[in-house]
């Protein structure tokens, strides 16, 4: 993905496999996947970057409305920024049963649904430029989004058939209570939202890892749910944050799992 300039809202260049743009900035990762039978967006990014989304769905000739599902892999407020917006547009909200108060009540309650196990002080004071990743979220206008009014909520028995590249709900507690990973096998995608990321803000860690416990619920249980994270072989692994991992899952939950918590 060409990287954005300063300051922009999104990627000048998104497709990072065939029907699939990687969006938002150098700090959030949201995508856009193209079926057969509609679109789908992987989380959605902060209400800065609805210019970005904008963008791309023009090339493709679509709109904000032809977006069918949203699929939110928590609800922190860097992945639920433009939820209402395109919920309003027409979209199904699909977030699971765990996360859905704090998608109802709003950018704010989410630390408070999940308390993060650690201060992020201590975080600061080793690397002063962890304060980026706050200030960046702040400035996108993550914490004054508006709640999201209306969402699906999923269980133990996942998603339904019926949305566009079937795509399976994979249950991974941890930085959330209903933190979620989705499998679209078929199309060999793996969206690990921030139960595996390739790059932390606070530690500044490149390379599958947790998020750290400054911005995690429980992350003795965050790497338990490791394990839960699988795929075909070769699928792409796409994070909340960091580029993709193009090793496959495997690999990089080994990878994640050296790095260990921090």
């Amino acid at each position: 993905m060409t990287k954005p300039a300063p300051g922009s809202t999104g990627p000048t260049r998104t497709e990072i496999a065939s029907g699939v743009h990687r969006l938002g900035d150098n700090t959030v990762n949201f995508y856009l996947v193209e079926d057969e039978d509609g679109l789908t967006l992987v989380d959605t990014g902060l209400p800065r970057h609805f210019g970005g989304l904008q963008a791309v769905l023009e090339r493709l000739g679509r709109t904000p409305g032809d977006i069918r599902a949203v699929l939110l892999t928590h609800a922190h407020p860097d992945h639920t920024g433009l939820a209402e917006r395109l919920r309003r547009a027409g979209a199904e909200i699909w977030i699971h049963e765990r996360d859905a108060a704090s998608l109802g009540d709003g950018p704010r309650s989410a630390m408070r649904h999940a308390k993060p196990e650690r201060s992020l002080l201590p975080y600061l004071l080793r690397r002063p430029a962890a304060l980026g990743a706050p200030l960046h979220l702040a400035r996108g206008g993550a914490f004054t989004a508006p709640a999201v009014e209306k969402a699906h909520r999923f269980g133990a028995a996942g998603l339904p058939a019926t949305l566009p590249g079937g795509p399976r709900a994979v249950p991974v507690p941890g930085h959330t209570p209903g933190s979620t990973a989705y499998l679209f096998a078929e199309r060999g995608l793996l969206f690990t939202g921030d139960a595996l990321v390739t790059y932390d803000g606070l530690t500044g860690h490149t390379g599958p890892t947790l998020v750290a416990r400054g911005f995690t619920h429980n992350s003795a249980a965050a790497l338990a749910s490791l394990d839960l994270l699988s795929g075909p072989a070769g699928a792409l692994v796409l994070p909340g944050h960091g580029a993709p991992f193009t090793d496959g899952p495997r690999a990089a939950v080994e990878r994640a799992r050296e790095a260990g918590r921090h």
